[in-house]
């Protein structure tokens, strides 16, 4: 089970788990096409999980999962890490 983690939001999963399952580098426009939020709101939440270790940033604006980001999917992630 993942750890709840109060300033994560729906759209942060949906983020991650797209990056885990595509396993590429993905653009903010990308990911946000897919999951069909906004670009603007897609990077703000990338702007946070980057700052979170959950995804590490390429280039400026494209983005792949981190190692603790698939730990965190994965469930073995304390939540007591990612508290700001």
């Amino acid at each position: 089970m993942r750890p709840r983690v109060d300033w994560m939001t729906q759209t942060d999963d949906r983020i991650l788990e797209l990056l885990n399952e595509s396993d590429l580098i993905l653009s903010t426009a990308v990911i946000a096409l897919n999951l069909d939020y906004s670009r603007s709101w897609v990077s703000d939440r990338m702007t946070t999980l980057h700052e979170a270790g959950l995804v590490d940033s390429e280039n400026t604006g494209y983005y792949r999962i981190s190692d603790l980001g698939r730990e965190y999917l994965s469930g073995e992630l304390d939540a007591d890490v990612l508290e700001k």
